[in-house]
C-alpha cells in the first residue's frame, strides 16, 4: 500500500513511518525538511516538502498518488487562536483529499472528539473529525489517543525539586494515558487490515488517576511523591496564571479542558485494546532518568506546573 503520512518527522509520525516501511509499505513523508526527514529517506521513505499546519508547499499534490493517508494536526500551545488552528488544517486536508485516489485514512484525533461544546483542548479535535467526515468516499478511522505518557516529563523539574505533581485534574478522575511508541505501532497496524466500516472510532489509553501516577513515581524513586490538585476555579490560581504564565484566552482554554475531564463529559469506553507499555514501565524506563537529570541540572525558571507543585 502507498501511504501519504502527514507529520512524518514528528515524535509520532517518525515512529509510524518507520513501522510502515518495516511492514513493506511505500511511504510518502510530509515534512518541512531537515535531518529527521533525511533519516527517513535513508530508510526508504519518499520526501515531500510542505506542512498542512502552515499551508506551505504544493499540498494539493500530496495525496494525488496515494492509496491511504495518515493525518494529524500539530498542537500549537503558544498560538493566539487555539481553536482556529484545527479547522484551518482540517479544511486543508479536505481540499487536498476530496479529489484524490485515497480511499482509506487514519486520523489521529483526541479523547473527547465526539463531543461538541466548550471542551477546551478537545473542542479542536471535534471540529477536525466533523470536517473530515464530509469526505464521503474515504473510509476513515478516528484514532482517539489519551494523554501521552511522554508529556509527564513536564513535571520532571517539579518532582526533582518538591517530590510533588501539581495539576488541575481532580484526584478521583481517571484519564487514559498512552505511549507514543504504542500509538504509532497501533496506527501502523490499521493499514495492514483496513476497516470495512465507513466511519469508526478506536481509543487508545490506560486509565490512571494522577494520585496513582504519583505513587508509581514514588516507588520508582524510592521516596514519597504526592499529588496536589490545583483547582482552576479559584481566583488565586487564575490570577497567578494570567499574571505570570499565560493569557486570558489560554486560561479559558485550559480551564475548559480541565472541566470537561473533571465533570465526566470526556472519558473513554472500556472496550480498548491492551497496550504493551504500562505506566509503571514507562516511569521506570523513561521518566525516572529524566527526573534524575533534572536534579543535577539545577533550578530552572518557574513554570505553571512547578508553581502548582510547590504551592
Amino acid at each position: 500500500m502507498r501511504i501519504a503520512a502527514v507529520g512524518a518527522t514528528g515524535r509520532i509520525g517518525a515512529k509510524l513511518t518507520e513501522n510502515l516501511l518495516a511492514k513493506g509499505h511505500s511511504v510518502k513523508a510530509l515534512s518541512r525538511g531537515g535531518p529527521a526527514l533525511d533519516a527517513l529517506v535513508a530508510k526508504g521513505a519518499e520526501p515531500f516538502i510542505g506542512s498542512f499546519d502552515t499551508g506551505d508547499g504544493e499540498l494539493s499534490k500530496f495525496f494525488e498518488d496515494a492509496d491511504a493517508a495518515f493525518l494529524m494536526v500539530k498542537t500549537l500551545w503558544t498560538a493566539e487562536d487555539f481553536h482556529g488552528h484545527y479547522p484551518a488544517v482540517a479544511l486543508r486536508f479536505f481540499d487536498a483529499l476530496r479529489d484524490s485516489p485515497v480511499r482509506f485514512a487514519v486520523s489521529l484525533t483526541g479523547m473527547g472528539s465526539e463531543l461538541s461544546g466548550n471542551t477546551g483542548h478537545f473542542q479542536g479535535f471535534h471540529i477536525l473529525d466533523q470536517i473530515l467526515n464530509r469526505l464521503r468516499d474515504i473510509k476513515l478511522v478516528h484514532l482517539q489517543g489519551g494523554w501521552f505518557m511522554e508529556d509527564l516529563s513536564r513535571w520532571a523539574d517539579a518532582i526533582a525539586q518538591y517530590d510533588r505533581i501539581g495539576f488541575t485534574l481532580a484526584p478521583p478522575v481517571k484519564a487514559p494515558w498512552v505511549s507514543v511508541q504504542d500509538l504509532a505501532a497501533f496506527a501502523a497496524e490499521e493499514f495492514d487490515t483496513p476497516t470495512d466500516q465507513h466511519r469508526s472510532i478506536k481509543q487508545l489509553g490506560i486509565d490512571y488517576t494522577m494520585s496513582e501516577i504519583a505513587a508509581m513515581i514514588g516507588r520508582a524513586l524510592g521516596r514519597e511523591v504526592d499529588y496536589r490538585f490545583v483547582d482552576p476555579t479559584t481566583h488565586e490560581v487564575e490570577t497567578v496564571f494570567r499574571g505570570r504564565f499565560g493569557t486570558l484566552d489560554r486560561w479559558v482554554y485550559d480551564k475548559n479542558t480541565a472541566a470537561a475531564l473533571n465533570d465526566g463529559r470526556v472519558k473513554f469506553r472500556d472496550d480498548r485494546p491492551v497496550l504493551p507499555t504500562t505506566m509503571e514501565g514507562f516511569v521506570k524506563d523513561t521518566l525516572k532518568p529524566l527526573i534524575a537529570k533534572a536534579r543535577t541540572d539545577g533550578v530552572k525558571p518557574e513554570t505553571f506546573l512547578t508553581w502548582s507543585s510547590r504551592r
